[in-house]
């Protein structure tokens, strides 16, 4: 094994340990600020109870939550930079290495006969989104998804005509309860039908969102009154972010990637 790609397969484990038993500083900075502002008594026991949660896994080194989620990766690497082998390969290493290690639950089946790899890793996983950059840098994000939110995501394939927040409003009223909220809501809206899903998921990872549209749905959402864990409360979501891509004249795809409250994720510099 190469000293690079070595390299990779260790931050590969270190940005997954950081991610399944932390959370980011602006994600409990979410949590915090919504308890203190939050006007129903059981929702904001609810929200200290997260806090706790992310306090005892770091503490104990332990996963956050029993569903440590697939293996997904956010990969920025330089034009310039030459890795011997494949960067799927390598990280695929990390994560087989991770699991055993955390440890992580084996997650990865066969979509008919739910077949199990047992080590997380298999066709199509681990998932990458890879980006060049300029120069010979790299960097590995890793950002698990649980099944329990990332079963309420979904595609819509609008009319032009349609209003997607007034969609969009609608759908987390319907699926928000079984998502393990509070939650964190990546919109993608444009593209075409694939694209539309992956301008979302792209969303979560570019979380937090700013834009007074952004703000807008956000305020609409915790009118829903739905609140933490489905129970009640102010805080239905903590943050809402819209990637947009032109679309065809004739459609308007909108992709909403629902993401728990415990929206982990880690970086780690590899160069």
């Amino acid at each position: 094994m190469s000293e690079l790609r070595d390299r990779v397969v260790q931050a590969t484990v270190r940005a997954l340990e950081r991610a399944e038993t932390s959370l980011p500083d602006w994600v409990l900075k979410e949590i915090q600020e919504a308890s203190d502002r939050e006007s129903n008594a059981l929702a904001r026991q609810h929200l200290q109870f997260m806090l706790d949660n992310v306090r005892i896994a770091g503490q104990s080194r332990l996963p956050l939550c029993q569903d440590t989620g697939l293996p997904i990766f956010h990969v920025r690497m330089g034009r310039d930079l030459r890795l011997d082998g494949s960067i799927y390969e390598a990280i695929a290493e990390g994560v087989r290495i991770a699991t055993k290690k955390i440890p992580l639950r084996p997650n990865a089946v066969h979509p008919l006969t739910r077949k199990n790899s047992g080590d997380n890793t298999g066709p199509g996983m681990p998932d990458i989104i890879l980006d060049y950059v300029d120069g010979r840098g790299l960097s590995i994000t890793a950002f698990p998804k649980g099944a329990g939110s990332e079963n309420m995501s979904l595609v819509g394939m609008l009319n032009p005509a349609d209003d997607p927040f007034d969609f969009i409003v609608r759908m987390v009223a319907e699926r928000a309860a079984n998502a393990c909220p509070p939650l964190f809501l990546g919109i993608g809206l444009g593209g075409s039908f694939d694209l539309a899903a992956r301008l979302a998921k792209r969303a979560l990872l570019n979380m937090p969102g700013t834009s007074q549209e952004e703000t807008q749905l956000l305020k609409r959402i915790n009118s829903l009154g739905i609140g933490p864990m489905g129970l009640g409360g102010d805080t239905t979501a903590l943050g809402v972010k819209i990637e947009t891509a032109l679309c065809h004249t004739a459609s308007l795809p909108v992709a909403i990637n629902f993401q728990c409250w415990a929206s982990r994720s880690a970086t780690e510099m590899v160069l």
